[in-house]
């Protein structure tokens, strides 16, 4: 089936768009969300909005999302999706068009604009941004007179000599077969200088030096030891405890592992460092994270749906966002504010890597893009393929499903 952008086209509602609205989202861990909603309740009486949460995990998120909206339901008015979903909601038709003119999008990080749009036009405004650091042990590098890594061959030398000499592994990320492999696998084919998909997953691009030297480097890790064999079956959270530990010099993860890590209950609480990831040359790219808020072409009051969007994108409630949700923002100035610089030491390191970051492949048929990738460079990092035959074989399964797009 041809998948096309929706056009935005649908009846304007008789009451001006104006009333009650929902804000569906995967689970709120911190709570936060409830705080903010409230002060937009006391403000807008005749428009309050209610908070549906879904469960925490992503795919579950999804799942229930895509239910609801290819019911025609009009239980959601504001969605809050991952970045990867937006070109898959706005292809088949279950968000609308967005008005760029009504948000602050001057003041947001350049990059997050490009994953809340799709076929040239915007479908999302967003929320919450993320880029994956290279989390290093700062009293190990110091006593050993080095610097943190600024390219592969440096994380390569240092986690293979260095890390057995302090009784570690070397390095470790998301390696299990899930969507945090896909970022993994990535970020290195974007660091080499590659890519996997463009024109919204209508050019399959992925067969290509860079995207062998980035599966490449992968896989060579765990050939040679440098990778541990059991970070294939780590996610987020088990290589965060794994560096938590005191297991790994190096670690790839998201900024939320920061406070944990230099907590005083962790074994290497304050001794924690962070640098942008590293690629072949120099400094590589990280795939945007993060979440966009849309509007649901069902919504019986997308004007007051809309004028939510706007008040979760202003600069106090992002400032909330970090502070207590623990999210980063996509407002660009709150990266350099000394108060909150002091108590998130790590935001112009993650500044610096959200600017040099790229949003997953666009496809309207993401959830097949992922799947492929995982399976392809699950079985490279493995052994049971070289890189080489892994790009071909997954230039091939790309290629098949943007036929079927």
């Amino acid at each position: 089936m041809l998948l096309t952008a929706y056009t935005g086209a649908t009846p304007r509602p008789k009451d001006g768009g104006r009333g009650p609205i929902t804000l569906v989202t995967a689970g709120d861990l911190t709570d936060y969300l409830e705080l903010v909603l409230a002060d937009w309740n006391r403000e807008h009486p005749d428009e309050r909005v209610t908070l549906i949460e879904l469960p925490d995990s992503a795919d579950e998120t999804r799942a229930q999302m895509i239910t609801e909206l290819r019911s025609g339901s009009d239980r959601f008015d504001v969605l809050n999706i991952d970045v990867a979903w937006t070109s898959e909601f706005a292809a088949a038709g279950w968000i609308r068009t967005m008005d760029r003119d009504r948000f602050p999008f001057d003041s947001f990080l350049p990059p997050v604009e490009d994953t809340a749009t799709f076929a040239g036009r915007l479908y999302a405004v967003p929320y919450v941004t993320n880029a994956g650091l290279l989390y290093y042990r700062a009293d190990i590098l110091e006593a050993e007179g080095v610097e943190p890594p600024r390219d592969w061959a440096e994380l390569e030398r240092l986690a293979r000599t260095l890390a057995p000499k302090h009784r570690l592994d070397g390095y470790a990320g998301q390696f299990l077969p899930y969507e945090g492999l896909a970022v993994n696998a990535t970020e290195a084919v974007h660091s080499a200088g590659g890519s996997i998909l463009v024109d919204d997953g209508a050019k399959v691009t992925v067969d290509s030096a860079a995207a062998r030297e980035g599966l490449g480097f992968l896989s060579r890790g765990v050939r040679e030891g440098w990778i541990p064999r059991k970070a294939l079956d780590f996610k987020e959270e088990e290589s965060r405890q794994a560096f938590q530990d005191g297991e790994l010099l190096f670690l790839r993860n998201w900024p939320y592992v920061y406070a944990g890590a230099n907590a005083e209950e962790s074994a290497v609480g304050g001794r924690v460092g962070t640098v942008p990831l590293p690629g072949p040359d120099g400094p590589g790219a990280s795939v945007l994270g993060g979440s966009n808020l849309a509007v649901s072409t069902q919504s019986r009051h997308p004007e007051s749906a809309a004028d939510l969007i706007a008040f979760l994108t202003s600069e106090p409630v992002q400032r909330r966002v970090l502070t207590l949700g623990a999210l980063p923002p996509v407002r660009s100035g709150l990266y350099s504010d000394p108060e909150l610089v002091r108590q998130f030491p790590y935001l112009p390191t993650l500044r610096e890597s959200v600017l040099a970051a790229e949003p997953r492949p666009k496809s309207p048929r993401y959830d097949q893009v992922t799947l492929a990738v995982q399976a392809v460079v699950s079985d490279a990092m493995s052994g049971r393929q070289s890189p080489d035959s892994a790009v071909a074989r997954l230039n091939r399964e790309l290629e098949a499903i943007a036929r079927r797009s």
